[in-house]
C-alpha cells in the first residue's frame, strides 16, 4: 500500500504532465495567430486585444505554474531511494 507522500507525489508528476501538454498547445495556438494578422508594415508593435490577449496572458500563467510544479518535483522531500552501488566498490560491498 503506498503512503501518503507517494500519492502526493505521483499527483505532483501528472499535474507536470497535464500542464506541460496545455503549455503546448496554448505555444502552438500563439504561432497560428501570428500567421493569421494583418501584414502593416507601418507599425512593428502592435497591441494584443482580444483572443490574442487572452493567449498571452494565459500562457504566461501556465509557464509560472509549470516553472513552480518543476521546481517542486525536483526537490529530494520525499524520500526518494538511495542509488544502488555501482562499480567495484558496489560488487565487493564497500559503500
Amino acid at each position: 500500500m503506498r503512503n501518503r507522500g507517494d500519492a502526493l507525489e505521483l499527483a505532483l508528476y501528472i499535474a507536470l504532465i497535464i500542464i506541460s501538454f496545455t503549455l503546448i498547445g496554448l505555444v502552438i495556438l500563439q504561432g497560428r495567430n501570428a500567421g493569421l494578422q494583418n501584414r502593416d508594415s507601418s507599425s512593428i508593435y502592435r497591441t494584443k486585444r482580444g483572443l490574442e490577449k487572452t493567449l498571452h496572458q494565459a500562457t504566461i500563467v501556465v509557464a509560472v505554474v509549470f516553472l513552480l510544479l518543476a521546481l517542486i518535483t525536483s526537490l529530494p522531500i520525499y524520500g526518494s531511494p538511495t542509488p544502488a552501488p555501482v562499480g567495484l566498490a558496489g560488487l565487493l560491498g564497500r559503500y
